[in-house]
C-alpha cells in the first residue's frame, strides 16, 4: 500500500446544540410546575427580567377558533395585556427555526388570543410576590403546623415508657427501622451485634415496643401485625391463631382447605373473616400524611352547542414574565466597563430568547392539544369506548412536526377535558385489531370492555380468559388469550378462580354455604 498526501474539500450539514437551542428543548418538556421553578431562578439570575404582576390581574382571553371549524366570536377583541407579555422583546436569533420546521408557518404577528390562552375554568391564581402583613398575598397555611409523623409519635411514647439507657438505646435503634406502614425492616441479629448486646435483650426490648400505639406497630410481617390487634382485643385464641398461620389459605379464598387445616365449622370460620377484615393491616399510614397536590392542566377543552370544541392553555401554566427594555436602557448609559457592558448585553439576549422560547412552548403545546381533540372527538363525545387507536407519528405528520417534538410535548402535560383530567400522553394508545375487517379498536378501550364484563358476570357464571376473548370477538374484537390475561393483570383484576372463591366468600354472608 502507498502512502499518499492529498487535499480535499468535503461539504456536510450538522446539527449544532447551541446553548439557546438546548434551553428551548428543556422548556418544551418541562411540566408546568418545573418551569416555573426555571423561571423563579431566571429571573434571581438576570436583572433585566422581571415577572409581570399586572398579568395575574388580567381577565382570561377567549378562545376565538376550535378544533373544529372556525369561530367567529371574539375575532376583533384588542390583543390584551397578557399579549404584550409573550409579545415583548426582541432577538436577532428566533428559537422557532430551531426547535421544528412548522415553527416557520406560524404568524409572529399573531397574538395570544389566537392561540386560546385563557383559563376557562377559574382555578384559583397563586400570586408570586410573598407574603406581607397587609392582608395581600398573607399566605395562612404557612402557620399551620404539620401532622406528627410515625416516627415522632413512637418517640414520644418510646420517651416516656422506657427509662433504661441502654434499653432506649436498642428502642431508638429499632424505631429507625420502622417503615411507614408500621412494619419493623431489618435484621434483628445484626442489631444485637452491632449494639453488642444478646439476641433475647433486644426481642425482650421489641417486645415493649409493640404495645405501643397504634396497635400492630413494630410487627415483622402481617401476621404478627393482626395477631398484635387480636391480643389486644383479648381475642387471639388457638381457633382464630390458626386461621392467621393459614393467612396464604384466607388471601386465595380456598375456604375448604382452610376449615380442613383449622378445623372450624362454616359459621366460625365466617366470624373469624368478619373479625380478621375489622383489623388494620397498615397501622401506621394514619401519620403523617401527606396532602396530594391536585394536578393542574396546561390546556382546557370545552364544548360548544355546535358539537365542536374550544381548545385553550390554561393560563395560570404560563409564567407572567417580560423583558425590562427601560431598566437596561437606564443601567447601559451608566456603564462604562466593556466586562459590564458585555454582562448587560448577555442578559438581554438571554432574557429576549427566555421570552421567546416560552411563547414558542405555548404555541407547540396549543397546536398539538388541538390535533389530539381532533382526533379523539368520538372520546370526548361518547366515552373510552370510542378512543381511537393513535401514535406521535400520526399527530407529528398532521402538524408537520417531527415526533421527538410531539414526544416532548406531551410529556408531563396535562388537559381538562368534559370527562376528566388526562396526561396528553393518555390519548396514544396501541390499536387491536377487528376480526371483521373494520376499523382497529384502542387497547384502552380494550381494557375497559373486559372491565365492563368481568364487573357485569353472575357469580354461577365467572368469565374465563377464554370466555372473554369469545365475547370480544363478538364484538368485533380480534384479540388473543394472553392479551387478555395481561391486561386483567394490568387492571388488577384476579384471576377467574379467585373471582369465584370471592363470590362464594360473598354469597357465605346472605347463607349460602361455602
Amino acid at each position: 500500500m502507498v502512502l499518499s498526501t492529498r487535499l480535499e474539500l468535503r461539504q456536510s450539514q450538522t446539527l449544532v446544540m447551541t446553548p439557546q437551542l438546548q434551553q428551548a428543548i428543556k422548556l418544551l418538556q418541562l411540566s408546568n410546575l418545573d418551569l416555573g421553578a426555571f423561571v423563579e431562578a431566571e429571573l434571581e439570575r438576570n436583572p433585566i427580567l422581571e415577572r409581570n404582576e399586572q398579568a395575574a390581574d388580567v381577565e382570561p382571553v377567549t378562545e376565538p377558533g376550535s378544533a373544529q371549524g372556525d369561530g367567529k366570536e371574539g375575532a376583533n377583541s384588542e390583543p390584551s395585556q397578557t399579549d404584550e407579555w409573550l409579545a415583548s422583546g426582541s432577538s436577532s436569533e428566533d428559537p422557532a427555526a430551531l426547535l421544528d420546521t412548522d415553527y416557520e408557518n406560524i404568524d409572529p404577528h399573531a397574538s395570544l388570543s389566537d392561540l386560546g390562552a385563557a383559563g376557562g375554568l377559574g382555578w384559583s391564581s397563586v400570586q408570586r410576590n410573598g407574603s406581607s402583613f397587609n392582608g395581600e398575598g398573607y399566605d395562612l397555611e404557612g402557620f399551620v403546623s404539620s401532622d406528627p409523623s410515625l416516627h415522632d409519635h413512637l418517640t414520644d411514647q418510646l420517651h416516656m415508657s422506657i427509662h433504661d439507657p441502654l434499653c432506649k438505646l436498642i428502642a431508638l435503634h429499632l424505631t429507625d427501622m420502622v417503615d411507614d406502614c408500621g412494619y419493623l425492616r431489618g435484621d434483628l441479629a445484626d442489631l444485637a451485634a452491632q449494639i453488642g448486646t444478646s439476641n433475647e435483650f433486644v426481642l425482650d426490648t421489641l417486645a415493649l415496643l409493640q404495645k405501643f400505639e397504634p396497635t400492630g406497630v413494630f410487627a415483622r410481617d402481617l401476621k404478627e401485625c393482626l395477631a398484635l390487634q387480636l391480643k389486644e382485643r383479648d381475642r387471639y385464641d388457638p381457633v382464630i391463631a390458626g386461621v392467621i398461620d393459614n393467612l396464604e389459605l384466607l388471601a386465595a379464598h380456598n375456604f375448604p382447605a382452610l376449615k380442613r387445616a383449622t378445623g372450624v365449622t362454616q359459621d366460625d370460620l365466617l366470624d373469624i373473616i368478619a373479625e380478621i377484615k375489622s383489623l388494620n393491616p397498615k397501622p401506621g399510614l394514619q401519620f403523617g400524611s401527606i396532602a396530594i397536590q391536585p394536578v393542574v392542566p396546561d390546556v382546557v377543552v370545552r364544548g360548544r352547542n355546535d358539537g365542536s370544541w374550544i381548545v385553550e392553555l390554561n393560563s395560570e401554566t404560563l409564567p407572567k414574565v417580560l423583558v425590562n427594555q427601560s431598566y437596561f436602557a437606564l443601567v447601559s448609559k451608566s456603564t462604562k466597563s466593556t466586562h459590564d457592558k458585555e454582562y448587560l448585553h448577555g442578559c438581554l439576549q438571554t432574557a429576549n430568547w427566555l421570552v421567546k422560547s416560552l411563547d414558542q412552548r405555548a404555541r407547540t403545546i396549543l397546536k398539538v392539544a388541538r390535533e389530539i381533540v381532533r382526533q379523539q372527538d368520538a372520546f370526548l363525545s361518547f366515552g373510552i369506548e370510542h378512543l381511537r387507536p393513535l401514535n406521535l407519528k400520526t399527530v407529528a405528520d398532521a402538524i408537520s412536526m417531527h415526533e421527538s417534538t410531539v414526544s416532548r410535548v406531551t410529556s408531563n402535560k396535562y388537559v381538562a377535558t368534559p370527562r376528566g383530567i388526562f396526561e396528553l400522553k393518555y390519548f396514544f394508545t396501541s390499536a387491536i385489531a377487528s376480526s371483521e375487517n373494520g376499523e382497529s379498536h384502542s387497547s384502552e378501550s380494550v381494557r375497559h370492555r373486559i372491565k365492563q364484563l368481568i364487573d357485569r358476570e353472575a357469580a354461577d357464571s365467572i368469565l374465563s380468559d377464554d370466555k372473554i376473548v369469545s365475547e370480544l370477538k363478538g364484538d368485533g374484537i380480534d384479540i388473543a388469550r394472553r392479551t387478555v390475561a395481561k391486561y386483567r393483570e394490568a387492571l388488577h383484576i384476579p384471576s377467574s378462580v379467585q373471582r369465584r372463591r370471592a363470590k362464594r366468600m360473598a354469597n357465605c354472608t346472605q347463607g349460602a354455604p361455602v
